[in-house]
Parts: C-alpha cells; sequence; structure tokens
C-alpha cells in the first residue's frame, strides 16, 4: 500500500516567453511506512515537488494519488479537505498561532472538521506528551524555544492522523543538539508506523532516513534506498 505515488509527474511555468519546466517527468513511488529525504541544489524541484504532495498546487501533467485518490479529480474544497485532513505539514518556521497556547495550537486542524470533541482534546494532550511537551500545554509560542516549537508544529501535524507527514526542512532554524533531538523524536514516529517525506539540504539530515531522492533541474537523479538497493519506481 502506498501513502503517495508520483507518476510522470511535471510542472511548466511560463516565464518572459519561455517555459520552465520545475519538474519534468518525475516518478516517485512512497509505501506506508517509508522515511523519504528528498534533497537537490537550489532550483532542482525540490519546493515545487513539496507544493505538488502537499496539495498546494496541481501538476501541468502526470498523476499524483494520494492513497487511493487521484487528486487530478478533486476540485479545490476536496483539495482544501485533504490538506486540512490527510496530510501532515511540518514547517521550517514552526507557523504556530502565537496567541494560543500550546494545546490551542495543537487542536487548530481538528476545527476544519467541526466542533471539537472532549475526545478531540484528549488526543491532543496525548501528542503533547508523546513529544515531550506534556508540562506545556498552556504556553505560549514565545514562551518555548526553538525546538520545543517544532515539536509542537510536529505534535500538530499528527492531530488527524494523516496519510504522511510532510515536512519541509525540519531542523534548518536549531542547533545541532536541537536538531539531533527533533531527528530522534521523527525517527521514532517512523519506528511507529508513521511515513514521513522530508525536504533538506542538510546531508546528515538526509541520512537519518530510510531513502533519498534527489532531484537536478526538475529531473529524478536518483532514488536510492541507503542500504544500497534501488527502488523500483524511477523515471
Amino acid at each position: 500500500m502506498y501513502a503517495a505515488r508520483i507518476e510522470n509527474l511535471c510542472k511548466h511555468y511560463v516565464v518572459g516567453g519561455e517555459t520552465v519546466r520545475a519538474l519534468d517527468g518525475v516518478t516517485i513511488h512512497v509505501p506506508v511506512g517509508d522515511y523519504v529525504a528528498i534533497m537537490g541544489p537550489s532550483g532542482s524541484g525540490k519546493s515545487t515537488l513539496l507544493n505538488l504532495l502537499g496539495c498546494l498546487d496541481r501538476p501541468t501533467d502526470g498523476s499524483y494519488f494520494l492513497g487511493d485518490d487521484d487528486v487530478a479529480l478533486l476540485d479545490d474544497d476536496q483539495l482544501s479537505e485533504i490538506r486540512c485532513t490527510r496530510i501532515g505539514f511540518v514547517f521550517q518556521s514552526y507557523n504556530l498561532i502565537p496567541q494560543l497556547t500550546v494545546l490551542e495550537n495543537l487542536e487548530v486542524p481538528l476545527y476544519y472538521r467541526g466542533r471539537v470533541s472532549a475526545q478531540d482534546k484528549q488526543r491532543c494532550r496525548e501528542l503533547a506528551e508523546l513529544v515531550g511537551l506534556g508540562k506545556r500545554l498552556d504556553h505560549r509560542p514565545t514562551q518555548l524555544s526553538g525546538g520545543q516549537q517544532q515539536r509542537a508544529g510536529i505534535a500538530r501535524s499528527l492531530v488527524n492522523n494523516p496519510y504522511f507527514i510532510l515536512a519541509d526542512e525540519p531542523t534548518g532554524n536549531l542547533d545541532s543538539v536541537t536538531t539531533g533531538e527533533i531527528l530522534d523524536l521523527l525517527d521514532k514516529l517512523n519506528a511507529a508506523g508513521k511515513t514521513i517525506i522530508m525536504v533538506t539540504h542538510e546531508d546528515d539530515v538526509a541520512h537519518r532516513s530510510k531513502r533519498i531522492v534527489r532531484l537536478r533541474d526538475g529531473k529524478l537523479q536518483s532514488d536510492q534506498r541507503l542500504d544500497k538497493s534501488p527502488v523500483a519506481a524511477t523515471s
């Protein structure tokens, strides 16, 4: 079973009368429980791929299946629902709401589904405990360290039990010690069965994953398991 499958995915832009091929025929299959790091130099297509995987943009051509759903067949309202309920976003800048407490920030994704129940609130408390913030539920983001804010962001990404966590440079604003702690947490979540897709430019961070996908000039340069066995789905 796959959390996500992209087939011959393309994203082209017209700039100054010329066509820019930001992504050009990329195929990647992400099985449930995988942990994938996406790497590449500036302009390689990492951000474009992240936007497409996160249903923040639509491809020019090719297919993207989220679970069993063909994303191309979904309207804007359905895509918005998917972003809120099936994809857990983790951002480099944390993106917590400063006026809300940790617990309230964790509850935010639930409001897109309607009323937040007592059971939902308890799940948020349990997730805060899972990431080591059980004693920080009433704190606001400005009262937390960068690492604690990222832990809150990771807990928030799990609230709706998403198909996968989509992490954009999750350690980019952290020192080396805190980076290690966040990567330990991601390892723990992956070991528990969570699927993780992470964009990073740091080799040591990427090598904490199970698999490294490298892009260059909009194309798939390599797709390699860290045990050196090749991944079958390549383009």
